[in-house]
């Protein structure tokens, strides 16, 4: 993306309790104008900032003369702050942390553009203050898993992990090492994956692993094996594991449930995998968040019909992957329970 002069743009509050993330404690950018001299365009605004691989906090003021709404993305479509909205004349001070890497996607896919891009969408984008600077001494929030948690590249998909971040505002930051189509065996074995992650772990980060979808004919003895390198590799870093269950399949039987192996994702070879999960849980001592039973209360409540735009059933038909609705719905799931088990604090 390309910089651009001067710009004054305008702005957003919160639309709805997912996206109610307070202002926080640090200056408004509002003497600031430079950081508006790296953005181009009005709906969206783009803006680019040539930075090194880090973490970085973010600072906005959004508001203007007339009414606005707003949503911010970073990366690769990661959503920092869902759909925001100001009366004319307000402005509001928003700040977040973005994780700034390469590859900024997905582990094995293609690079992106280095540094820092940020996209200021919705349906009256207006920014009149901006500031980046580098973020130091933040907790990481570290997500292993797969295509249903990954910072997936294009619409209408995308990961829960992609949607996470505007639950946390400047609380811990999310590093999405999510990776489409990989299971417990191949996450361990390429470098690009387990090993960038065991690099990242600091002291106390929490580091979240969702792995059952792609272990379709994965033993039940080396399913737990695979997770359990995992644990041990992340305490001897200094981490805390979490294990995460498993989103459901959209697969119904005729009575409207989901109690069935395809939904509940029983693999090939008849292994129960989120079973597994729980049972590893409760022997290794590590928290567990349930996911595979949060969605499936959530997308039975639903039914089969009003529960199709959580996936992609109408555009592709998918029953495996989400939405955007459906990815947030998800991770204000996670979000809940790591509120709960005291991993993250309440934003």
């Amino acid at each position: 993306m390309r910089r651009a002069t001067s710009l004054v743009l305008a702005a957003v509050t919160v639309l709805g309790a997912l996206s109610a993330v307070p202002a926080h404690a640090d200056s408004p950018p509002e003497a600031d104008s430079r950081g508006l001299d790296h953005c181009t365009g009005t709906a969206p605004v783009t803006c680019h900032f040539d930075v090194a691989p880090g973490v970085y906090t973010v600072s906005v003021l959004l508001g203007g003369d007339s009414a606005g709404s707003t949503t911010v993305t970073a990366e690769t479509r990661r959503t920092m702050l869902a759909e925001t909205a100001t009366e004319p004349g307000q402005r509001l001070h928003r700040s977040f942390t973005v994780d700034v890497r390469e590859p900024e996607g997905e582990p094995t896919g293609p690079s992106g553009s280095p540094g820092l891009d940020l996209v200021f969408a919705g349906t009256a984008p207006q920014l009149s203050a901006l500031r980046v600077k580098p973020a130091h001494h933040v907790r990481q929030l570290l997500l292993i898993g797969d295509s249903t948690v990954c910072d997936q590249p294009g619409d209408p998909y995308s990961g829960w992990g992609q949607q996470l971040p505007q639950l946390l505002g400047r609380g811990p930051v999310v590093a999405n090492y999510a990776d489409s189509g990989e299971g417990s065996q191949s996450f361990l074995d390429n470098p690009a994956l387990f090993a960038a992650v065991r690099e990242r772990i600091g002291r106390d980060d929490v580091v979240l692993i969702q792995l059952a979808h792609n272990d379709k004919q994965t033993p039940a003895d080396v399913y737990r094996a695979n997770l359990t390198t995992m644990i041990e590799g992340i305490r001897a870093e200094g981490g805390r594991p979490v294990l995460v269950t498993p989103i459901v399949r959209r697969w119904f039987n005729s009575d409207g449930t989901l109690n069935n192996g395809v939904a509940l994702n029983v693999n090939g070879l008849g292994v129960d995998l989120p079973a597994e999960m729980r049972a590893l849980a409760v022997a290794a001592e590590v928290p567990l968040i349930d996911l595979t039973a949060l969605t499936k209360q959530r997308v039975e409540e639903l039914g089969p019909e009003a529960s199709k735009p959580l996936f992609l059933y109408n555009e592709k038909r998918d029953n495996t992957h989400t939405s955007v609705r459906g990815a947030t719905e998800f991770a204000g799931l996670v979000h809940q329970e790591l509120v709960a088990q005291g991993l993250v604090r309440s934003s």
